[in-house]
């Protein structure tokens, strides 16, 4: 395996991270950088690096960005973006994976993409349904401007530090598990 496939991997799963937060953030990040030639895609997924692409993906993420701060609604998007964070966790894997075979890419792309977008974005919509139980709502900003944020850091780290970005990842993933451990009821 090449430095470039491992890096590759990386920002996949960087990126599938990322999605778990913010569905669009980080596919409006990939777009741009492959709009700008920062990092090249698979030639099936060029297209994400398209104006059109550009512009769709970032009007989607200013309209997924300010919705999650609407009370309630921030919890509807939260029902239907789990099943969406895991296709899209997927797909990021599979655009920027590098040489490897398809079924090795696929295999990865569902399994570590899908996976790890799916854990966090269940994690998040937890944290924001107990934000508005124990707040009334008045809490979800706070949520909101957290997730936000560190899918945009995640973003960046993913496409400019991959290395960074899947030590980040371990650290979330290292996080979520020992929150699940400390809330799980315990058997008598």
């Amino acid at each position: 395996m090449t430095t470039e496939t491992i890096l590759s991997i990386f920002l996949g799963i960087g990126l599938a991270a990322s999605v778990g937060f913010r569905v669009f953030v980080p596919l409006f990040a990939l777009s741009l950088a492959s709009y700008f030639n920062v990092w090249e895609l698979n030639e099936s997924w060029e297209w994400i690096g398209s104006l059109a692409a550009v512009i769709t993906l970032g009007v989607a993420t200013l309209v997924e960005i300010f919705a999650y701060y609407i009370p309630y609604i921030d919890n509807l998007l939260d029902t239907i973006s789990v099943p969406l964070a895991a296709v899209a966790g997927t797909a990021v894997m599979v655009s920027t994976v590098a040489d490897l075979s398809p079924v090795v890419t696929w295999a990865m792309a569902i399994i570590a993409g899908g996976g790890t977008a799916a854990a966090i974005k269940g994690a998040s919509g937890a944290t924001r349904l107990t934000s508005t139980a124990t707040t009334g709502g008045l809490g979800n900003p706070v949520v909101s401007t957290v997730e936000t944020g560190t899918s945009l850091v995640m973003s960046a780290l993913s496409i400019f530090l991959p290395i960074i970005a899947i030590i980040g990842v371990i650290l979330i993933l290292m996080f979520i598990f020992w929150i699940y451990r400390k809330i799980r009821p315990r058997k008598a």
